[in-house]
């Protein structure tokens, strides 16, 4: 695996599909920096980290959490610095730790493969909560480089966060386009504000979370398509 170099300040390092594990991403400002979502586990985090320090960039002193699936924050607990989520993000997070702490692993491993394949060295698994929360929209100055931070309304899940990294106009989207994980469905009124938030940003470029970089259209298209 390698950490591809998006834009002048954006790297990421890419999804691969049998793990189930996103692209990690890092925007690195002047004064600090900072990561989109944690990864799948521990060893995903690592390994992220390990490709940042062989390019010399310093490690993220903030993670922003795009939304609360396992495969992108249950490696919390080994990000450098702190995690930033909204309200909704960690309230799945603290139910999650609580359940697999009281009952074990054993109903998370039930849910995908995808997930047994990331674990499959017998690592634990540890649910961590946000550090710092969130509501509504902020942005962060990261020295010469301004990153809005804004929760959405989304089909995928309904605590869904966009990152939009404004001096590069580069928007990261998370699973927000995709259809609801557990139902299948893609509810068309979601699609429909998603979409409007979108436009409202006005970004060049997306990154999913489970895609290669693309033009911002095409990710308009691709939610739209078929409602």
């Amino acid at each position: 695996m390698e950490l591809k170099k998006l834009t002048e300040h954006i790297w990421y390092m890419p999804y691969e599909s049998e793990r189930d594990r996103p692209n990690l991403c890092y925007v690195k400002g002047d004064n600090w920096s900072l990561a989109i979502d944690a990864g799948h586990s521990a060893a995903h985090t690592q390994e992220f980290y390990a490709l940042l320090e062989d390019e010399g960039l310093p490690l993220p002193s903030l993670t922003v959490l795009t939304h609360w699936h396992w495969d992108h924050t249950f490696g919390m607990h080994a990000v450098n610095g702190l995690c930033l989520a909204n309200e909704r993000t960690n309230k799945y997070l603290c139910e999650w730790k609580e359940k697999i702490e009281k009952n074990g692993p054993e109903e998370f491993f039930a849910i995908h493969e995808s997930i047994r394949k990331e674990y499959s060295t017998g690592a634990e698994v540890i649910v961590k909560p946000a550090d710092m929360i969130f509501s509504g929209e902020m942005t962060l100055d990261l020295g010469g480089c301004k990153v809005k931070v804004l929760e959405t309304e989304a089909p995928h899940t309904d605590d869904s966060t966009l990152v939009y990294v404004e001096t590069d106009k580069v928007l990261f989207v998370g699973d927000s386009t995709c259809d609801n994980f557990f139902t299948g469905i893609k509810r068309a009124d979601l699609c429909e504000k998603l979409a409007d938030t979108i436009r409202a940003l006005n970004p060049e470029i997306s990154m999913e979370g489970h895609w290669e970089p693309v033009d911002m259209q095409d990710t308009l298209n691709d939610l739209m398509s078929g409602i």
